[in-house]
């Protein structure tokens, strides 16, 4: 007797690494005929913006034996690399504890792809891409409406809202009109931030992180000579990778099932004193902690991940963030020769007359206002997670509507982390609607690196399909559909 069911749909907006691990482990998992739609605004399919960078400068800030794109099999990435003839001969113990280009990173996964498809067909299943940009969504309690700005619809049944990060909001200043100068370039993830830039005497960074770090070598790539400031209410304290490899466990020997933020960081703060007495610098107790750390998140309470974010959020990037070891040295040198100026300080205003930025900020160090001028000014200061505040994004009409809502926090979007189901105001929780990746840091704090991010994509993609198995079992026959929305 020959069974036949209904062609399930599966659609994917944004082709990031998130969105498309989704999708790939959808395929692997699928034990039925299915349809696949990708929907991806960028046009960089696979690679979203963090793999598809406008300089090869740009490097991976995880060591390649630490990259592979499923859970399962972490020397993933590790292996294709050394299977490429131009790294053959190379050491593989080297390789593996290498910094390999983001670029290369995104043909990785542009392969993972290929490789999906070519499964794909052997179990009838159907791929589809749509280049197209999600405007708003509609949900109804069996179905969702996904518009797009082509003014086309579809109408789902599951929908998964992947949309990774965001751009950076703009700084409060007194001259909010300065922000549509076509001097500033408010997202510093395009090459024309980064472009004609010769004839430019000096430029500001805003932020201090590792998007800052990105650009400055974006620039320096692009032959740029002048001066380059960077402000941020910090400074600088990017660190550099020290001790990859190395293993350390006593604080996790120590750490209490249920510890508070007080015990958290009085165990941290114990431990480093301990490693520096050998020498050890600090990375390898917060790499001790790093597996622990969602569990962690978790048990705080509300005030104490308030505390966290007021007085510890900072301390924690700097000691999580660290970058290769020689790129570091070449910031340090762009200091010492003094064409990179690194500046604690509060911004208070920007005002532009014929091409001249001059540039307010409150220097922290010797407590004075200050000025300088520039002629470019690029927003680095991380990307943006107030949905409310949010222009021109279907995030913002979701809130709106009461389709989803923020965590307290206002980093995300409030969901189940077991099952990624998104709640709502009201406090219920979807059936049909998803979220996963950087959309779940208020209740993960630590969901936008490739580890989360691969696990979450197959989990996810095993909740979906035991969905549609229950629902084809006991269902009515419709033809169910799966979006997902992002990267």
């Amino acid at each position: 007797m020959t069974i036949c069911f209904p062609m399930k749909k599966v659609g994917i907006i944004g082709g990031g690494f998130t969105g498309t691990m989704t999708a790939v482990q959808l395929i692997k998992q699928a034990d039925l005929p299915v349809e696949i739609i990708i929907i991806n605004e960028e046009g960089s399919l696979n690679r979203g913006v963090a793999y598809n960078p406008y300089s090869k400068e740009h490097l991976l800030n995880v060591v390649t034996g630490k990259m592979g794109a499923f859970a399962d099999q972490p020397n993933h990435f590790l292996n294709w690399i050394m299977n490429r003839p131009d790294f053959s001969s190379s050491d593989e113990n080297i390789v593996a504890n290498a910094f390999m280009p983001r670029y290369l990173y995104g043909e990785y996964l542009e392969k993972l792809w290929q490789e999906a498809l070519q499964m794909a067909i052997s179990k009838d299943i159907k791929v589809q891409v749509i280049n197209d940009k999600v405007t708003d969504i509609d949900k109804y309690e069996s179905c969702i409406t996904v518009y797009f700005k082509s003014k086309k619809t579809v109408t789902v049944d599951y929908c998964v809202i992947a949309t990774g990060n965001q751009e950076p909001a703009n700084v409060k200043i007194r001259n909010m009109s300065f922000y549509e100068s076509s001097n500033y370039f408010k997202n510093p993830w395009l090459s024309d931030c980064v472009n004609n830039v010769k004839k430019i005497k000096s430029i500001l960074i805003i932020g201090n992180g590792l998007t800052m770090v990105d650009t400055v070598l974006g620039l320096l790539e692009n032959n740029y000579k002048g001066k380059i400031y960077s402000i941020s209410p910090n400074g600088f304290n990017i660190l550099p990778h020290r001790h990859n490899g190395l293993k350390y466990n006593k604080l996790v020997e120590e750490l209490p099932d249920k510890a508070s933020l007080l015990e958290v960081f009085s165990l941290v703060h114990k431990h480093i004193k301990k490693v520096r007495k050998f020498g050890v610098s600090a990375e390898a107790v917060i790499d001790s902690i790093r597996p622990y750390t969602q569990q962690i998140w978790k048990r705080f309470s509300i005030e104490e991940k308030k505390t966290f974010m007021a007085r510890f959020r900072h301390l924690w990037g700097v000691a999580r963030h660290r970058i290769p070891l020689h790129i570091h040295d070449k910031l340090q040198k762009l200091r010492i020769e003094g064409r990179l100026k690194i500046i604690a300080g509060k911004l208070l205003d920007i005002e532009e007359e014929s091409g001249v930025v001059t540039v307010d900020y409150y220097n922290k160090k010797n407590g004075h206002k200050e000025n300088l001028k520039v002629s470019r000014v690029i927003n680095c200061s991380g990307p943006d997670s107030n949905i409310e505040k949010m222009d021109m994004n279907f995030l913002q009409n979701c809130f709106f509507k009461n389709i989803i809502t923020q965590d307290e926090l206002k980093l995300g979007i409030l969901a189940n982390t077991e099952t990624f189901e998104i709640i709502n105001n009201k406090g219920e929780q979807s059936k049909n609607l998803f979220t996963l990746g950087s959309n779940l840091r208020g209740e993960l704090w630590e969901s936008t690196a490739v580890n989360e991010l691969r696990s979450q994509a197959g989990s996810l993609a095993a909740i979906i399909i035991k969905k549609i198995s229950i629902d084809l079992t006991i269902g009515n026959g419709k033809t169910k559909i799966v979006t997902l929305i992002g990267g």
